[in-house]
């Protein structure tokens, strides 16, 4: 009786999975990963305001203007690739993966602006 209730159990198991396979959703995926670029974009969008703010704090000085500026054009380079992505996930039923070079351009954009806030900061 055990085999049976194993082999029914397993039957079942099964098509629960498969019915769950199913049942997802190929949309919520990509409009997740839409959500965080565009979280990611709004978080490097405060860095750069905080970075321009601490910059004319007391009296700009040049570099600390310069690592403003290259605060900011990171940001745009960060920003143009994440509306890049963002259109490329909106525009298509199965987007394609995200490409090694634009992950990595996006890593160093913000690993950048991270050691431009640092800049500033001290």
């Amino acid at each position: 009786m055990s085999e049976g209730g194993t082999s029914e159990g397993g039957a079942s198991e099964g098509g629960a999975s498969e019915g769950a396979a199913a049942d997802r959703d190929p949309g919520l995926q990509p409009e997740r990963t839409r959500l965080a670029w565009r979280r990611t974009t709004l978080s490097g969008t405060v860095s750069a305001v905080l970075a321009v703010k601490t910059a004319l704090h007391g009296g700009p000085s040049p570099a600390a203007l310069i690592a403003c500026a290259l605060c900011c054009a990171l940001w745009l380079g960060f920003l143009y690739l994440a509306h890049r992505r963002i259109h490329t996930l909106t525009s298509s039923d199965t987007p394609p993966s995200l490409t090694p070079r634009t992950a990595a351009t996006a890593a160093l954009c913000t690993v950048a602006m991270a050691v431009c806030g640092a800049a500033l900061v001290f």
